[in-house]
């Protein structure tokens, strides 16, 4: 019997990495090429080429500034002169950089560690203080340490001042209000979260800020009727306002209903407003192009459809988990000829309420159904064969099966993200017409979705433009099939394979030769992959966002790889890794000097080293320390000493809640640390 020929027409996706690494070779950047080219001459060519020629090779690679800058001294000074935009890590180093990038829009100082009143007086009385004069925007989320005089000496050196986020400041109250009022010419402000502004503080924006066009108050909670009347009576020009989670009343909708120029009104979580609050805005707001009720649970459908019959020009309608729908309020939306987002989430629906949808929504580019309950395979033929989609979510709606995705697939060759975690009746078989019909697709869940196997994702892998990909709980893929995606996929950036227990570390050897531009990765509960395939992850140079969470078989030898060659890493999941030991921790302490937030939970580490990790780890925002078995009272007290006036969060185990020093907790708390208590 002769030996069976191998086909030429399958090769392993193993054996096909090589021509992957051939095509790239072929295919250097331009970046590269124009280094190359650059090198090779005695005198730069660049420097004959006019400035505006520079900016418009600049414009092309955006993306890629901190290459092009390498390229060239000619390369470096046209990067510095048109950088608008720059996000200072630590706050020492802000007057050394604003000395080399002077035209300057956009400052974020969300990440710095600690920001005092006394540092910033000291900023702006400094000789290069004209650094503030370009300044229209201002980024000072979850900043610690500013208070309302550093804030108001900040917003008064910023003349041409028109955006402020100072969103999740949670200590801010009326006085970092006030201090914002001063900003005469501000758009923009955005106060998520901060729960100390009451109405007082809102008046004094209301009356200073007048030029307002945007405001987010969302979780404002001492926020009433009283302050959004003021609002509402000063700040005419407001095209945005976010109430989300606030204790206002029908009052505030009255009073809201006057602003002429408002377009995006989003009220989630408002539980004491009802169709008599929406009945106000039938007649008001008559620009008003995107609303969101969603988790309003004293609205229905007449009260929505209140808003609808009053405005016409509705582009976006969220109304999630709050009503069901009625086949008024749906055949109210035939008269919304631009209408095209729908978010109901968690809503109970019909075949027959999809196919009005469907029939009316002629402009529908966004269907959101995630956790509906009703929907069926007729419900969504019905709804996707009358409208183009480009995005739609079907999470757990558990009754759709390959015959929906086959006439999603074949109906709107234009989706660019599909969310169907917990389908698990979607099989291999309508992944297929998927990869062969939807090769736009940018985004894919597939979380939970149990008949996805290695076949389903040699499908998938014809979607070439993939950037993000979910693939959790999918416990029939392997290798094989990862090594389907490594190969097809390079824009990949985000891939969550938690608990696919078959992943192993020729996966991980296929997917960082084949997708290098990978920033977030889950391997939770993976526990196939050892230090070898640790090793491979090291390659990826983009890696920022790494959850290792479990893995029983990784040492500390596979993490120093990671954190010696992962610079850009910021989150660190580390939870149950019971194998790592000081050495891993140390390696950490020493390289990853980017690392925002850490989770250490149950792993094994000394007083020494864990004080070690947390003094030098000067980024370090948050660190969840629960059950660390080797480290005692005293060593804890030491590592939380060394991080004060940095850290913001720490998350620590309950039982130690009276061992630890009071004195201890309330300066961490002073300094702007939350304790969370597990």
């Amino acid at each position: 019997m002769k030996p069976t020929k191998p086909r030429r027409n399958s090769p392993s996706p193993f054996s096909s990495l090589s021509h992957l690494n051939q095509t790239k070779l072929k295919n250097l950047n331009i970046l590269s090429f124009l280094c190359c080219f650059n090198l090779m001459l005695s005198e730069s060519v660049f420097c004959h080429l006019t400035e505006d020629l520079l900016i418009r090779v600049l414009d092309k690679l955006d993306s890629d500034r901190k290459s092009f800058r390498l390229v060239c001294k000619e390369f470096l000074r046209v990067e510095s002169t048109t950088r608008k935009t720059i996000r200072i890590l630590r706050i020492e180093f802000l007057l050394n950089l604003l000395q080399k990038y002077q035209n300057i829009e956009s400052l974020d100082l969300s990440v710095c560690p600690w920001i005092e009143d006394g540092a910033v007086s000291t900023l702006l009385n400094h000789w290069s203080s004209s650094w503030t004069l370009g300044i229209k925007r201002l980024i000072l989320s979850r900043v610690t340490g500013l208070g309302y005089v550093g804030l108001e000496m900040l917003i008064k050196a910023c003349p041409l001042l028109e955006a402020v986020d100072v969103s999740h400041c949670w200590g801010f109250g009326d006085r970092e209000a006030a201090a914002l009022s001063c900003g005469g010419k501000l758009k923009e402000i955005n106060m998520d979260k901060c729960l100390g502004v009451t109405d007082i503080g809102l008046a004094k924006i209301a009356v200073g800020c007048s030029k307002l066009e945007k405001l987010s108050l969302k979780w404002c909670l001492e926020i009433s009727d009283l302050g959004i009347d003021l609002l509402s009576k000063k700040c005419f020009d407001l095209n945005f306002l976010d109430v989300s989670y606030l204790k206002v009343t029908n009052e505030s909708l009255r009073s809201i209903a006057s602003l002429l120029k408002l377009e995006v009104f989003i009220m989630v979580g408002c539980y004491l407003v009802d169709d008599a609050g929406l009945q106000f805005l039938e007649k008001g707001c008559p620009l008003l192009k995107a609303i969101d009720v969603s988790r309003c649970n004293c609205v229905s459908p007449s009260g929505l459809l209140s808003v609808i019959s009053g405005h016409e020009g509705l582009e976006q309608i969220n109304a999630g988990h709050c009503l069901s729908l009625s086949a008024p309020l749906t055949n109210g939306l035939k008269n919304l000829k631009h209408l095209s987002v729908i978010r109901i989430d968690g809503v109970r629906v019909s075949d027959f309420i999809l196919q009005i949808i469907g029939s009316n929504c002629k402009s529908l580019v966004e269907l959101g159904l995630s956790k509906c309950i009703g929907v069926t395979n007729m419900g969504i033929m019905q709804v996707v064969g009358c409208c183009n989609l480009t995005t739609l979510d079907l999470t757990c709606c558990r009754f759709v099966t390959d015959a929906a995705i086959s006439t999603i697939a074949n109906s709107c060759p234009n989706l660019a993200c599909l969310k169907l975690e917990s389908c698990d009746m979607v099989t291999e078989i309508g992944l297929y017409q998927i990869g062969s019909s939807c090769l736009m697709l940018e985004e894919l869940d597939l979380t939970d979705c149990s008949g996805v196997n290695d076949i389903a994702l040699k499908y998938l892998s014809r979607c070439s433009k993939l950037v993000r990909l979910k693939l959790g709980l999918c416990t029939n893929i392997s290798d094989i099939g990862l090594a389907h995606i490594a190969c097809n996929c390079p824009k990949l950036t985000e891939l969550d394979l938690y608990r696919c227990v078959r992943i192993g570390d020729d996966g991980l050897a296929a997917l960082t030769t084949g997708c290098n531009k990978l920033a977030m990765l889950n391997l939770a509960y993976c526990n196939r992959i050892t230090d070898a395939g640790l090793k491979c992850i090291s390659n990826l140079g983009e890696l920022s966002d790494f959850e290792l969470r479990g893995l029983s078989n990784i040492t500390s030898i596979g993490i120093k790889a990671v954190a010696v060659s992962c610079k850009r890493l910021a989150n660190l999941d580390l939870k149950h890794c019971e194998k790592l030991d000081d050495t891993g921790f140390r390696a950490l302490a020493f390289y990853s000097q980017n690392l925002l937030q850490i989770n250490m939970s149950y792993c094994n580490v000394s007083d020494h080293v864990l004080w070690l990790l947390m003094s030098n780890l000067k980024r370090l925002q948050d660190a969840k320390l629960v059950y660390l078995v080797n480290v005692t009272i005293q060593g804890l007290e030491l590592a939380l000493i060394s991080c004060c006036g940095r850290i913001k969060k720490v998350k620590l185990q309950r039982s130690l809640e009276f061992s630890i020093s009071s004195e201890i907790l309330e300066t961490i708390h002073e300094r702007g640390c939350k304790v969370r208590w597990d």
